[in-house]
């Protein structure tokens, strides 16, 4: 795979599909290249862009002469060109487990549009205070929390044994609720990941992009 890499992400590094796939990239250990799109100025609508990426939008891989986009299609893509073991698992060995972590992103990609309206990623990544959530944002974030403690326990800071991107992705969703009423279990939960290498790279982009 000798191939170089690039990773197009939102100027602002606010994207939480940027972030997944740039922490998917990281944790393989492949080198790559971040190249930024101005979202505000309708970069991801001009053709240069759209030439690579089929959907216009956030994150973008290029390898070679190869385009991707949509964030779990790069994950998975990754998972494969880079199998286990001798790489980091993106994705649970388990069967079972694997599904279960490709169904929680499906989710979170897909549902929870009050919560992400109300609290969006300047309040993850900015931790910015917002007023109280809203009769449709409650009830998201009661579908969330619910979810989540079904999933952790005391004490896990993992949803499946070892660490797998489900964990970013689900950390990034929780975190919306940080200044909101987040147990202290899951708070502890989104603490280790936000402690691990391949997010606090990210973080370190978006301090300097805010910057």
């Amino acid at each position: 795979m000798g191939e170089p890499f690039t990773l197009y992400v939102d100027s602002r590094f606010l994207s939480p599909y940027a972030l997944s796939a740039h922490v998917a990239l990281t944790e393989k250990g492949a080198p790559f290249e971040v190249r930024l799109v101005d979202l505000e100025a309708g970069e991801q609508r001009m053709r240069p862009y759209q030439c690579r990426a089929l959907t216009g939008r956030v994150p973008a891989l290029t390898h070679g002469d190869f385009h991707l986009t949509e964030s779990t299609a790069i994950a998975e893509y990754l998972e494969e060109i880079f199998p286990p073991p001798e790489h980091v698992r993106l994705y649970p060995a388990d069967p079972r487990d694997r599904a279960r972590a490709r169904q929680l992103q499906a989710w979170l990609r897909s549902d929870l549009a009050p919560l992400r309206e109300e609290r969006p990623t300047q309040v993850v990544f900015w931790n910015e205070q917002r007023p109280p959530l809203g009769d449709a944002a409650c009830a998201a974030s009661a579908k969330l929390l619910h979810a989540a403690e079904c999933l952790i326990g005391a004490g896990q800071t993992t949803l499946f044994g070892d660490w797998s991107l489900a964990d970013a992705d689900l950390a990034v969703a929780l975190r919306r609720l940080w200044r909101d009423d987040l147990p202290d279990t899951l708070r502890r939960y989104v603490q280790a990941q936000w402690e691990r290498p391949s997010m606090v790279r990210w973080l370190e982009h978006n301090a300097a992009a805010r910057a």
